[in-house]
C-alpha cells in the first residue's frame, strides 16, 4: 500500500443533498410505500429506477404486467394559434402527418441538425401539441426560439401532467379494468381521454420497452397517490408490480437513451433514423432542414451500430461510456454507449459508435470494459422482433 496516500473509505451516498430543489413526483410516496430502492435525478426530479433486481423486473416484464413512475418525462406543450406551425419548426418530422389524437416519435433538432431531444409527441388538438422529454434543457431550448419568431401567437410551458407507464403482456388486462372495455380499440402510437375513479386521465399506446404497454397521464397531479393504488389494485389479478423502466429490453428493442446513446453532437442520419426527416417539407418549415439535407448529401463519418459483446455476463448496465478499437487496433475508433447482458439472448448486448467503415455487420472490435478487455461484433439491431410486431399486437 502506498504510505504516501490517505487511507479513505466509501462515499456515503446519504450524503448526497436532497432538498427541495429536487422536485418529487406525484407518485414519490407512494413509490416509497411500495419500496424503491434506487433512485435518479431527471429532469430536476426524483425518479425511481428500482425495486427489484434488474434481472427480476426484466422478467415481470415480459411474463406479466409492471408499472413505472415516469413523470420525469416533464410535457413540453406548444400551443395557440400559431402553435402548428411552431411545433414544425422543432421537428424535422412532417407533423401535418399526426392526426388530432395521435402520438409520433419525433426528433427535436437544432439549426445544424443536432438532436435536442428525441420525445414522443401527441398531437391535443389542431394547434396543441405535447412532448413527453427526456433529461435535457428541451423547454428552455423551445423558449429562446420563440424570440427568432417573434410574430407567431403562441405559447410555451410545461404541462402539469404525470405519466406513469403500464407495460406487458397483461397490461392490456390491467388498462381495460381500469377504465372499461372501450380501451381495446386503442390503436398503438393513438391516445384517448378517460376516467380512474373520477380522475381525468389521457391514455397512450406507447412505452419504452417495446412490449405491449400503456401510458396514464394524471390531468390532476395532487392525486397521484389515489390513482397509483387504483392501478395496483386493478393489476393485482394479474401479479402487477413497480419496477423501474428495463435497460434490458430497451436495448434488446433498439430503443435510444437521449444523453446516453446520443446528444445534440449527434443527428438523425448518423442514429439511422432517417424515416423520422420529412424530406418533402420546405426548408423553412423547420430549423434543422438545410443542414441535415447538406449532410445527407456530404454523407456520415460516424454512425452507432448494434454491437454483441463476449465473455461472462455484465453484472450490470455499463456505468461510464467504454473505449472501442478495431480488432487487432490500438487506437481508439469509438465508444460503446449502453451495453447490458440480456438473459432472453444469453448474450452482452449494447451500442457502439464506429467509424461508418467499420458499420457493417459482421465486423469485429475490441471494447474496454468496466470488467475487462472483450472482443465484440457489430450485429443488426433491433436484437429483438426487429419488425416491432409485440407492442403493435
Amino acid at each position: 500500500m502506498d504510505s504516501s496516500r490517505p487511507a479513505t473509505t466509501p462515499f456515503d451516498m446519504s450524503l448526497v443533498q436532497r432538498g427541495a430543489r429536487l422536485r418529487r413526483s406525484p407518485y414519490h410516496e407512494a413509490t416509497q410505500r411500495y419500496g424503491a430502492i434506487g433512485y435518479t435525478t431527471y429532469n430536476h426530479m426524483l425518479f425511481p429506477i428500482r425495486f427489484d433486481s434488474f434481472e427480476a423486473e426484466f422478467d415481470r416484464l415480459l411474463t406479466g404486467v409492471t408499472v413505472w413512475d415516469v413523470a420525469v418525462e416533464r410535457c413540453l406543450e406548444i400551443s395557440g394559434p400559431d402553435g402548428a406551425r411552431f411545433a414544425q419548426l422543432l421537428t424535422p418530422r412532417d407533423l401535418s402527418r399526426c392526426a388530432v389524437g395521435q402520438g409520433k416519435y419525433v426528433l427535436v433538432c437544432d439549426a445544424d441538425g443536432g438532436i435536442i431531444n428525441d420525445p414522443v409527441m401527441t398531437r391535443m388538438d389542431e394547434d396543441t401539441f405535447w412532448f413527453a422529454l427526456a433529461s435535457s434543457d428541451a423547454l428552455l431550448f423551445a423558449r429562446g426560439l420563440r424570440h427568432a419568431y417573434p410574430d407567431l401567437d403562441v405559447t410555451i410551458r410545461e404541462a402539469d401532467v404525470a405519466p406513469m407507464q403500464i407495460q406487458g403482456p397483461r397490461s392490456r388486462d390491467l388498462v381495460r379494468d381500469l377504465v372499461g372495455e372501450h380501451i381495446a380499440g386503442l390503436k398503438y402510437y393513438w391516445w384517448t381521454r378517460a376516467e380512474v375513479e373520477g380522475m381525468p386521465v389521457i391514455i397512450t399506446r406507447t412505452g419504452w420497452t417495446s412490449e405491449v404497454g400503456y401510458e396514464i397521464y394524471l390531468l390532476d397531479t395532487s392525486r397521484g397517490s389515489d390513482l397509483w393504488d387504483a392501478v395496483m389494485r386493478a393489476g393485482e389479478p394479474y401479479g402487477v408490480r413497480p419496477t423501474g423502466p428495463s435497460d434490458i429490453r430497451r436495448i434488446e428493442g433498439g430503443i435510444f437513451n437521449w444523453g446516453a446513446d446520443m446528444s445534440y453532437e449527434n443527428n438523425a442520419l448518423e442514429m439511422g433514423l432517417e424515416r423520422l426527416v420529412g424530406w418533402d417539407l420546405d426548408d423553412a418549415a423547420c430549423i434543422s432542414l438545410a443542414a441535415l439535407r447538406r449532410i445527407r448529401e456530404r454523407g456520415v463519418t460516424r454512425r452507432i451500430v448494434g454491437v454483441e459483446l463476449d465473455g461472462d455476463p455484465f453484472p450490470a448496465l455499463n456505468f461510464e461510456k467504454w473505449p472501442a478499437f478495431e480488432a487487432g487496433g490500438a487506437e481508439r475508433i469509438g465508444e460503446v454507449t449502453s451495453a447490458i447482458h440480456s438473459p432472453r439472448l444469453g448474450a452482452n448486448i449494447g451500442y457502439c459508435w464506429v467509424p461508418a467503415a467499420l458499420a457493417a455487420h459482421g465486423t469485429r472490435l475490441r471494447v474496454d470494459t468496466e470488467w475487462g478487455s472483450r472482443g465484440a461484433t457489430v450485429v443488426p439491431m433491433p436484437f429483438v422482433d426487429p419488425e416491432k410486431r409485440i407492442p403493435v399486437s
